[in-house]
């Protein structure tokens, strides 16, 4: 009979040894997971300003306060003209932003100008 029990406690301790060695390697994958997630996290604080030119209004967009964009002519157009209002600068310039937020092409096309109601 003493064969019986110890062969149980042999099987427990297997048993044990291995759930644990199972939940710390889970743990340890997870905390690794997590690390790298915040590190290689990438941050944009994409934000969109008007901007006053000779002939009417442009738009930037900057990423940290670093400009990457800065437009001062309507996209798209065969002329070269600036937007009329800051508004339709604005409208332009958040298009284009939300666009780069959501890992598009920042292209305007006629059909987005004429949404936007946009003069051409």
């Amino acid at each position: 009979m003493t064969t019986i029990n110890s062969k149980i406690k042999f099987f427990r301790v297997k048993i044990r040894k291995n759930f644990s060695f199972i939940f710390n390697l889970y743990l340890i994958t997870f905390l690794l997971g997590t690390i790298i997630f915040v590190f290689c996290k990438k941050e944009e604080n994409l934000k969109v300003k008007s901007i006053k030119v000779n002939s009417g209004w442009g738009y930037t967009i900057s990423n940290n306060d670093k400009i990457i964009i800065k437009q001062t002519i309507v996209p798209v157009v065969s002329q070269y003209k600036s937007f009329e209002t800051e508004n339709e600068a604005l409208s332009v310039g958040e298009l284009v932003m939300n666009k780069l937020e959501s890992n598009l092409a920042p292209t305007i096309t006629k059909k987005d100008l004429i949404l936007l109601k946009i003069k051409m």
